[in-house]
C-alpha cells in the first residue's frame, strides 16, 4: 500500500524554525519528484517546494526562497522541508506529494499524504 505521512508541524513564534518530514511505505521516494503545498483556511492550496526524482533539483513559491530548504533523507527513504524564519502567512496545513515531475498544480500529483498543521502565531 502506498503511503506518505508528513509530520513535524506545530505552533511556533514568528522567526523560528520547523522541519516537516514526508515519509513514504510502499514505494521508494528516490524515484519520484516530491512536492510540497500548503493550505490556509479559505483559501487554494498552493505550492510550496519540490525535489525533482533526476537530479534533485530543487524549486520554491517565491515568498519562501532563502527560508526554506528540501533534501532527502540518506537512505531513509524521507523528504524534508526546513523552513526557517517563519511568519504568519505561512500558517497553513502542509501536504507532501509524489510524482513524476515537479509541478505547482496539485492536481499533477497522484499520492498524497494526510497533511500536519503548521501554525506561527506570537
Amino acid at each position: 500500500q502506498v503511503q506518505l505521512v508528513e509530520s513535524g508541524g506545530g505552533l511556533v513564534q514568528p522567526g523560528g524554525s520547523l522541519r516537516l518530514s514526508c515519509a513514504a511505505s510502499g514505494f521508494t521516494l528516490d524515484y519520484y519528484a516530491i512536492g510540497w503545498f500548503r493550505q490556509a483556511p479559505g483559501k487554494e492550496r498552493e505550492g510550496v517546494s519540490c525535489i525533482s526524482s533526476s537530479d534533485d533539483s530543487t524549486y520554491f513559491r517565491d515568498s519562501v526562497k532563502g527560508r526554506f530548504t528540501i533534501s532527502r533523507g540518506n537512505a531513509k527513504n524521507t523528504v524534508y522541508l526546513q523552513m526557517n524564519s517563519l511568519k504568519p502567512e505561512d500558517t497553513g496545513v502542509y501536504y507532501c506529494a509524489a510524482d513524476l515531475y515537479c509541478s505547482d498544480y496539485p492536481g499533477d500529483y497522484s499520492s498524497w499524504g494526510q497533511g500536519t498543521k503548521v501554525t506561527v502565531s506570537s
